[in-house]
């Protein structure tokens, strides 16, 4: 069995629920804290055992290639200067081992779409699926380590979940499953993108971490473009359902959408409260408004 070393980040995104600041400045390099969003991502990724990272971009996504790359004038200046603990934090983001793929997605036409232009990068691999604006926390034992986990026991496709609200259905993807005691891994018996309340067969919804093995690259170049003008990974994920089995995992740790501003400054606050250098300050602030 091949091991899942390969991930692929769709960035190519237009960010419109956060413009005007999204205008010059790519969303995934808005920062939670201290550090964008991309980052937690990768290093998610990283943790996970991750060695080749495949971003999928767009032609305003320039400064998310400058953010890995090396900066040796800031780096020289960081160092003259004595800051070793600034030069540390932006120094070897990526590790010597871990290799950057990047790819321009011409056109938006979709998750699906980024998905598939990663094809000849991945070959005949299985690999990671991850979502920057998903920001999942948990620690040491990241979302995508877990998939791992459950991959290398089941050797199938998975797609992440979590229980959501009924009244939230028409913003996600909707797995039904087949009844199983496992109260946290289940077969996908169907998936259907964002039903209405009525419509939906379960509280289960996607999120923004997959592993496929690479027949997904076959359904998804059988997709013709919708209305929408997308291939919608979803469609893809149903024909794959049809010839092999794929899993919903129930993953453990707590999501931020932080492509919704709501989700975003959650995300933000969440994560100054545990910052050691501002939380207690944090803290008081909040105490005080409230």
């Amino acid at each position: 069995m091949k091991k899942v070393t390969k991930a692929i980040f769709p960035v190519a995104g237009l960010g419109t629920r956060f413009l005007p600041a999204t205008k010059a400045n790519p969303k995934e390099m808005l920062p939670i804290v201290d550090k964008p969003l991309i980052q937690y991502a990768v290093e998610e990724a990283i943790n996970a055992g991750i060695k080749e990272l495949i971003f999928i971009t767009g032609r305003t996504k320039r400064s998310i290639t400058d953010h890995f790359d090396k900066a040796y004038e800031l780096e020289s200046e960081l160092e003259k200067k004595g800051k070793f603990k600034e030069l540390e934090s932006v120094r070897d983001i990526i590790p010597g081992d871990v290799t950057c793929i990047y790819i321009r997605q011409a056109e938006p036409l979709g998750l699906g779409h980024a998905v598939l232009c990663a094809k000849s990068a991945i070959g005949n691999h299985p690999f990671v699926v991850i979502l920057p604006d998903d920001l999942i926390d948990n620690g040491n034992r990241g979302a995508t380590k877990q998939l791992i986990s459950v991959y290398e026991k089941e050797k199938k496709s998975i797609v992440a979940v979590e229980t959501i609200k009924k009244v939230d259905t028409e913003k996600y993807g909707i797995v039904s499953i087949f009844d199983d005691e496992n109260s946290s891994l289940w077969k996908i018996k169907s998936i259907i993108e964002k039903p209405t309340p009525d419509e939906s067969p379960s509280t289960l919804a996607v999120v923004g971490r997959y592993i496929f093995n690479p027949e997904i690259f076959s359904h998804l170049e059988k997709i013709k473009i919708g209305a929408d003008s997308e291939i919608q990974l979803t469609d893809a994920i149903s024909m794959l359902l049809k010839s092999d089995s794929v899993y919903a995992y129930e993953f453990s740790g707590e999501r931020f959408d932080c492509g919704s501003k709501f989700g975003y400054i959650q995300a933000s606050i969440q994560y100054a409260l545990k910052d050691p250098v501002i939380k207690d300050d944090l803290y008081k602030y909040i105490k005080n408004i409230l």
